[in-house]
């Protein structure tokens, strides 16, 4: 790997953990304890390893499409990528930052179909960048049930509106 291809890995690489920093900012809190989950929730400890390895698998797969088809190549699906690590970005100052479950939802569902949209583009430039992918799609699909259920769950109590 070249010093060029190594230094744009990096930034794939940035980006997608960028995505991971609102993790950081906006945390659960005693909010969110205060909720009624799903007994089928993973525990809380689950959450750091699986987004980890997600988020290195989305910053390997755009790089893979900006080395087998370049920036101008793969515009449209490099912008679609961008796009769903924008709205991955965004879930959580939703959900634990605005404690809005509901809305929270609405931007999951948008975020599955940017995610379903970007493999779609990213297979023919790379079916392996693709397949890296599908692993994210799972859990976006797993977390946007557990989305739904804790917002049908808490939708009518005031600690899954915030605080009063």
């Amino acid at each position: 790997m070249d010093k060029s291809s190594l230094l744009t890995l990096m930034v794939f690489g940035t980006a997608s953990f960028g995505a991971a920093a609102t993790g950081v900012i906006f945390r659960p809190g005693d909010w969110y304890k205060r909720l009624d989950k799903p007994p089928w929730q993973p525990p809380d400890w689950l959450f750091a390893p699986v987004w980890t390895a997600l988020y290195l698998m989305i910053a390997l797969s755009g790089w893979l499409v900006w080395r087998d088809s370049g920036l101008a190549g793969a515009a449209v699906p490099l912008g679609i990528y961008a796009l769903q690590l924008l709205l991955n970005a965004a879930w959580t100052p939703i959900f634990f930052g605005l404690q809005r479950p509901g809305l929270a939802l609405v931007e999951i569902v948008l975020l599955w179909a940017s995610i379903l949209a970007t493999i779609a583009l990213f297979h023919p430039q790379s079916a392996t960048a693709a397949w890296l992918l599908v692993p994210y799609l799972a859990w976006v699909s797993f977390a946007s049930a557990l989305n739904f259920s804790i917002w049908w769950r808490n939708r009518l109590s005031v600690a899954a509106r915030g605080t009063p």
